[in-house]
């Protein structure tokens, strides 16, 4: 069963869009995922706009790789070394601790990724 950040049992991130390594709408990973798409992210303008600066064009919808585009408010498994990037240039969207891996740790400062929780206030990490 895999696990996410809290050590607890990793729940889905999104089904609409459906997201994943596997497109099974879990930030679940194996040893296949070269990109270590492991952080369960909820996309803004700001991050967005981010990803394409540095390469990596999000929000262009790519129909025959059954890639529908993303906008702000969609929960996507991002890359962690790509929002480690983005949280030290200031740019790191919300995370759903909840359903980020915890392989995530290895790439990500786990104080960063509490920060930018969106789980619960009052939540205990």
């Amino acid at each position: 069963m895999p696990r996410n950040v809290l050590g607890t049992e990793l729940v889905d991130c999104s089904h609409e869009p459906l997201t994943g390594f596997y497109r099974d709408g879990c930030c679940a990973t194996g040893s296949g995922d070269m990109g270590v798409h492991t952080v369960c992210a909820v996309m803004d303008e700001e991050f967005l706009a981010f990803s394409v600066a540095v390469g990596n064009d999000l929000s262009t919808p790519h129909p025959a790789m059954g890639f529908p585009g993303l906008r702000p408010g969609d929960r996507w498994c991002l890359c962690a070394p790509r929002w480690q990037e983005a949280y030290e240039a200031g740019m790191a969207p919300r995370v759903v601790l909840k359903a980020t891996h915890e392989l995530t740790l290895e790439w990500c400062d786990r104080a960063a990724l509490i920060e930018r929780a969106v789980d619960p206030p009052g939540t205990s990490y």
